[in-house]
């Protein structure tokens, strides 16, 4: 890689890291904390997975709904079982984003809450402090893994909807509604799994916001 190229990650890097870093700055300016950004944060990831989870249904019910038609309505149910797919995945790239944001502030809240816990005088109130920590990293951590399970299962259902309507783009035919036909139990499956895994993940972004507003 030439130096130029790393020139250009290195700055690309420094400003993501400066926009983040503005960014708490700012919201702490008007009081709202890292703490509160985060609870923020796993909210939005939890309805954007909501949104999602809808949208992903959608589309599996367009798609069932490809092996019904006769050739002559062929080309129309294509355009909306494409459009459907489109959607989810860009219903895909906002549930990764909001995943990613969770992320960012999530680092930044337990790094300042380490450095500000070496700051107590009082061993107790440093000790009660420093099993909060603990005890918000476990339920952050059951919480992030359930997103990433989520986000992991995301992109091989969005390659098999698009394996599918490519096939069908180009084969505007029976065969390719006999192909379809053949792979839609295997495409029922995976949609299924992804939105169970969407649906475990949201109940665990609820547990996190509930007990934050409990600590």
């Amino acid at each position: 890689m030439s130096v130029n190229k790393v020139s250009i990650i290195i700055v690309t890097l420094l400003f993501l890291v400066g926009c983040q870093t503005a960014r708490f700055y700012t919201m702490e300016k008007f009081g709202v904390h890292k703490r509160d950004l985060l609870v923020s944060d796993v909210k939005k990831a939890r309805d954007s997975q909501e949104d999602a989870k809808k949208q992903f249904k959608s589309a599996l019910e367009k798609f069932t709904s490809v092996v019904k038609v006769d050739g002559n309505t062929l080309k129309k149910k294509y355009e909306q079982l494409n459009s459907a797919f489109e959607r989810s995945e860009s219903k895909a790239v906002t549930v990764k984003d909001r995943i990613s944001s969770v992320e960012d502030v999530s680092k930044a809240l337990f790094r300042e809450w380490e450095i500000e816990i070496k700051q107590y005088s009082n061993d107790n109130m440093r000790d009660l402090s420093q099993q909060q920590l603990t005890e918000t990293k476990t339920r952050y951590a059951k919480l992030i893994g359930a997103m990433k399970q989520v986000e992991e299962k995301i992109e091989p259902v969005l390659a098999t909807f698009k394996d599918q309507i490519l096939f069908l783009k180009h084969n505007l035919n029976a065969q390719a509604i006999a192909s379809i036909q053949n792979e839609l139990g295997s495409v029922e499956s995976d949609v299924v799994s992804l939105i169970k895994e969407m649906e475990t993940s949201i109940a665990e972004a609820n547990t996190f916001i509930d007990s934050m507003s409990k600590d």
